[in-house]
């Protein structure tokens, strides 16, 4: 791409040396520059860009982005100093890729928890109906239907706008992405255009990076805010009339509202709901009249998923029948409730939930079926907020025996995590093991026949990351393999 056409996306800049005719390649990563490419120097939570400048230099970089003067021998390489690297990157990245998500129709999932579901359904739907699409999130970027990692729940700009330009050149109309509230703040979206914005809920999380749930309330708000005022071509905002929020998010927004719910009068309501233990039934009124629902998906949760979902796609401009037939046809999101097959005496669930809200839904969601006890795995992550730690074992002590343990512990001790934990229990018949592992054997342990075994806050990860490592880990392949044990005979396999 022309450098000067490049940079004119960054009009405030000053540019200190002769930038080349050309820029070959961007990155933010000095170990990735290509010899003729632009390097982005970002500030990062642990290393800082500006420091790997040499190194970019010595790969062959022409062009450096930076937000500070740095040392470039300015015959060979161009520095521009911009305000904001972490912005800059965003608006040469979009114009570097030509723009992408002017080409695909993107679809925006924001809120606590249920992003990960809405985001499956609204791609897996979209492509049961024939329709090549992508989508992006914490399990990884699928596209048509085909899985690669990712690193964050919302990657970096320079990620994101590859992912959507690879995902225009396959043919894909569509892309849904969640969308974090880090995401947001930290300008990862910038150059993103967005055709439909959903929000499924805000409840307590991330407050040791926003401070206040008012302040991570708003930045969910930038996703409404971020569709623009240009009302010539057609976008949507899909809220949750159950959500307070949603009152703030509908005045940030100059487009076309659908709301859903259960409780409260909205487009798409749910009604007569039943509650299986492998399915879920509900009558869902829409624009068109009612239509009855029947999926797989279980849990009070999952209707607001398919409410949310429902709402985009006939915004998106799917008819009912394909939205409903979309709905039956889907199996349990990987991770979110998901049932671990096995021919033992046991009921396995592997869930994501991490806040408190995510934890009374996926008790709940099993509570009915239970015929002894619930054994009930919960952790959270070290390093992060702290104040959240009572509240979900409050909301854990639901279950009638309660292991507190560690997610990701990182570089904070086991013990200061379970005991932060173990301060908001209600009932005494729990048990503190720091150790995630042990943790889960001892779930299996004390279980016994016809017990259901929840464990929450990995769902779909293979790893917990222990300092700054990762290392593999899977819920379900521990537990089977203690089952097996207990049980004297093969517990069978994971779906």
């Amino acid at each position: 791409m022309e450098t000067t056409e490049l940079l004119a996306h960054l009009p405030f800049s000053e540019v200190i040396g002769t930038p080349p005719v050309e820029v070959t390649d961007i990155t933010t990563d000095s170990r990735a520059v290509q010899p003729g490419g632009a390097f982005i120097c970002i500030n990062g939570y642990t290393v800082d860009g500006h420091d790997y400048v040499p190194q970019a230099l010595a790969a062959g970089a022409r062009l450096i982005i930076a937000d500070r003067p740095v040392e470039a021998d300015p015959d060979k390489a161009a520095v521009v100093i911009t305000d904001d690297t972490a912005r800059a990157e965003g608006l040469v990245a979009s114009a570097f890729f030509g723009h992408p998500s002017k080409s695909v129709r993107m679809i925006g999932v924001t809120g606590t928890n249920g992003k990960t579901s809405v985001a499956n359904i609204i791609d897996g739907i979209l492509r049961n109906s024939g329709r090549k699409s992508a989508s992006s999130g914490t399990i990884g970027f699928n596209l048509n239907g085909v899985l690669y990692e990712s690193a964050n729940t919302t990657t970096d700009a320079l990620t994101t706008q590859r992912m959507i330009r690879q995902a225009s050149a396959e043919g894909c109309e569509a892309m849904t992405m969640e969308v974090s509230s880090h995401g947001l703040v930290e300008g990862r979206l910038s150059g993103t255009e967005f055709d439909i914005a959903v929000f499924t809920n805000l409840t307590h999380d991330h407050l040791d990076y926003h401070g206040t749930m008012e302040h991570y309330g708003y930045a969910k708000g930038l996703l409404f805010a971020q569709l623009g005022q240009d009302t010539s071509k057609p976008k949507f905002a899909v809220l949750n009339a159950d959500d307070p929020w949603s009152d703030r998010y509908r005045q940030m927004t100059a487009h076309p509202v659908l709301t859903y719910a259960v409780d409260s009068e909205a487009m798409f309501r749910a009604r007569d709901i039943r509650l299986e233990a492998g399915r879920t039934v509900f009558l869902m009124e829409t624009p068109e009249g009612e239509r009855q629902v029947v999926m797989n998906l279980i849990g009070g949760f999952n209707v607001y998923n398919a409410l949310a979902s429902a709402a985009a796609l006939y915004a998106y401009g799917l008819g009912l029948d394909e939205i409903i037939a979309g709905l039956g046809a889907l199996p349990a999101v990987k991770g979110r409730m998901e049932r671990v097959e096995t021919d033992l005496p046991l009921t396995i669930y592997i869930d994501y939930a991490h806040t408190p809200d995510a934890i009374e839904k996926a008790i709940a969601s099993v509570l009915p079926y239970k015929k002894n006890k619930l054994i009930f795995l919960v952790g959270t992550g070290g390093n992060r907020d702290r104040s959240k730690r009572p509240i979900m074992a409050e909301k854990a002590s639901v279950a009638d025996y309660v292991i507190l343990t560690t997610d990701d512990p990182r570089h904070e001790d086991y013990e200061s995590i379970t005991s932060e934990l173990a301060a908001g229990m209600t009932h005494e018949n729990y048990a503190c093991i720091g150790d995630r592992e042990q943790a889960v054997r001892h779930a299996v342990e004390v279980a016994g026949e016809g017990d259901i075994l929840l464990f929450a806050g990995k769902g779909h990860e293979d790893f917990q990351i222990i300092g700054n490592t990762k290392y593999p880990h899977s819920d379900a392949e521990i537990a089977l393999d203690e089952a097996e044990k207990k049980f004297g005979r093969k517990a069978g396999a994971r779906d």
